[in-house]
């Protein structure tokens, strides 16, 4: 029985991996962030995370309740991607207060400070940014004795 390819498809031929190769990672739907961002749970925290096998990217869809925020902090060593799905707030940053509202996207780069607060209706926002390492073990420093 021959598939029908989905409306936009190119046809095309795509080359087979070898039978001893890993298969290549495939591209597939995660979630329908808007519809998650709807739920609008009573507490503080992230709604959804990213937590494909070999990604080299971290995401999470997080929720601050009405009034609620994230302290002003500072993100050493990363830059963030900041995308506001729903509600809105106010970002602040050591130069700046910018309203976050539906669709704005904002680019947190590292070493930057940041603080973000909800409005009366909440806010539900999209971060991303490069994978952290996992925890390694390393020598201790050398100690002048």
């Amino acid at each position: 029985m021959s598939e029908t390819p989905p409306p936009g498809a190119i046809d095309a031929e795509v080359a087979q991996p070898s039978p001893r190769s890993a298969p290549a990672p495939t591209s597939h739907l995660l979630c329908d962030i808007q519809a998650l961002a709807g739920t609008y749970p009573a507490s503080a925290g992230a709604v959804w995370k990213l937590t494909e096998s070999g990604r080299q990217l971290d995401a999470n869809l997080v929720h601050l309740p009405a009034h609620q925020c994230v302290e002003t902090h500072a993100e050493p060593d990363l830059d963030v991607l900041l995308l506001i799905v729903a509600g809105c707030g106010i970002l602040v940053t050591s130069d700046r207060t910018d309203p976050l509202t539906g669709g704005a996207l904002f680019w947190l780069p590292h070493g930057s400070t940041r603080g973000i607060t909800a409005s009366a209706d909440g806010l539900s926002y999209l971060t991303v940014h490069r994978r952290r390492p996992g925890m390694q073990i390393r020598p201790r420093p050398a100690t002048d004795s």
